[in-house]
């Protein structure tokens, strides 16, 4: 007998037809044996439309309050589930994110797992239940509803897998696997059987919605067997663990583009020692995380800092550099949102020199325009224009997959 966490995303319970598709997976999975722990997103953009009903009420309401008011679509999936559950003959419980003793700080809409107490999940196991988990939210010390952040019911799977020694973690998504780039882009991509930890978290980190990124984190940190495949096909999805088997010549795993993101740019800053020490601490205090970075060479006593945030923290970032613009000594500050980042991850690209230049020649080829770069032993990032993302993922796609 294996304990399986299995977690749907919003899509693969959307429906009346897709929730009873799910409870046949989930009584299916039940009848070979297994115990069976399942975590489940919110319904279609529930979420979203959660969001829209508190600006009705509220243009900028407390962010305890929106968790409050956003946990329960997670709520109304694990109610409904279980009684598609009950309909079909097995014994079921549903728990919220209290219910279930997840733990966690209290950085509300980005609340981060910090213990997960599963004596209650045991009991309910023991009892030969499924047990049916809220996603994407938790309590904190004040005993105050959390929720986790865009995605993060897959972080609340594998957290769980990882607490209760779970054989497997399956995230079932709407696509069947990890591919080399987003399908709908590019109708060349290819699943993946295999998937390193290390790659899959810089997709997921740069754009690649399959997995959301600080899932695959954990599951490296705790060596949880994990799986991402198709809750609408019976078929393998993509393994992803520490190694995987890739041939010597494969360079890359995938490309991925991120349309979330913004760009600062601060000019004519005092050329001192510190000035970016102030300007990133004082982000890192409001929970702002800063990926790209460029400074300029000083001249006349002054540079100039660019760097990007995500769409999400533009406002924050503006907030607290506004009100510290003295203190910091620049001149100006310019947001740009109609930006995207381009990427290419592979394992690979540390013992193969020309990677990035491959890359460039492919933007080159269909005219887009790099305004940014960054790189590392597994990726090079590009910032581009928003408007060409969909054309410069084809190219680089094209150019390291279609021979």
């Amino acid at each position: 007998m294996a304990l399986i966490v299995q977690k749907f995303g919003g899509s693969s319970v959307a429906n009346v037809e897709r929730i009873f598709n799910v409870a046949k997976i989930i009584t299916d999975t039940y009848k070979e044996g297994n115990q069976v722990v399942v975590v489940l997103s919110a319904q279609g953009d529930t979420t979203d439309e959660l969001k829209e009903k508190a600006k009705e009420i509220n243009e900028n309401p407390s962010r305890r309050e929106l968790d409050v008011l956003l946990s329960t679509g997670e709520q109304i999936s694990i109610a409904l589930m279980a009684m598609a559950i009950e309909k079909l003959g097995f014994p079921v419980v549903s728990l919220t994110g209290w219910q279930a003793h997840i733990q966690s700080d209290s950085n509300y809409l980005n609340a981060r797992i910090k213990n997960i107490m599963p004596d209650r999940i045991q009991n309910e196991l023991a009892r030969r239940n499924i047990v049916l988990v809220a996603g994407f939210q938790g309590i904190n010390r004040f005993n105050d509803i959390t929720t986790l952040g865009r995605g993060a019911s897959d972080t609340t799977a594998v957290a769980l897998a990882a607490k209760l020694g779970a054989d497997l973690c399956q995230i079932y998504t709407d696509v069947d696997g990890v591919y080399t780039a987003d399908p709908r882009i590019v109708k060349t991509a290819h699943k993946l059987d295999e998937i390193t930890f290390d790659e899959m978290l810089e997709l997921a980190s740069l754009g690649a919605q399959v997995l959301h990124n600080r899932s695959v984190e954990m599951a490296k940190r705790f060596n949880v067997n994990l799986e991402v495949r198709s809750s609408l096909e019976n078929k393998p999805g993509t393994i992803v663990k520490e190694v995987a088997k890739h041939m010597e010549s494969t360079t890359i795993s995938g490309v991925a583009k991120d349309d979330n993101v913004a760009v600062i740019a601060l000019t004519h800053l005092k050329d001192v020692p510190g000035v970016a020490y102030k300007i990133f601490s004082l982000l890192a205090t409001k929970k702002v995380n800063v990926d790209i970075i460029l400074q300029s060479i000083g001249r006349e006593d002054t540079k100039d800092i660019t760097f990007t945030v995500t769409e999400d923290n533009v406002e924050i970032a503006k907030e607290v550099l506004t009100e510290s613009q003295e203190s910091l000594g620049f001149e100006s500050m310019s947001i740009d949102t109609g930006v995207s980042k381009v990427s290419i991850v592979g394992s690979g690209m540390v013992n193969n020199p020309g990677i990035a230049s491959q890359m460039f020649e492919a933007l080159s080829s269909v005219g887009v325009n790099i305004h940014m770069i960054s790189t590392s032993e597994i990726k090079v990032s590009v910032l581009i224009n928003q408007s060409d993302s969909d054309r410069a993922v084809k190219a680089v796609h094209d150019k390291f997959f279609i021979k």
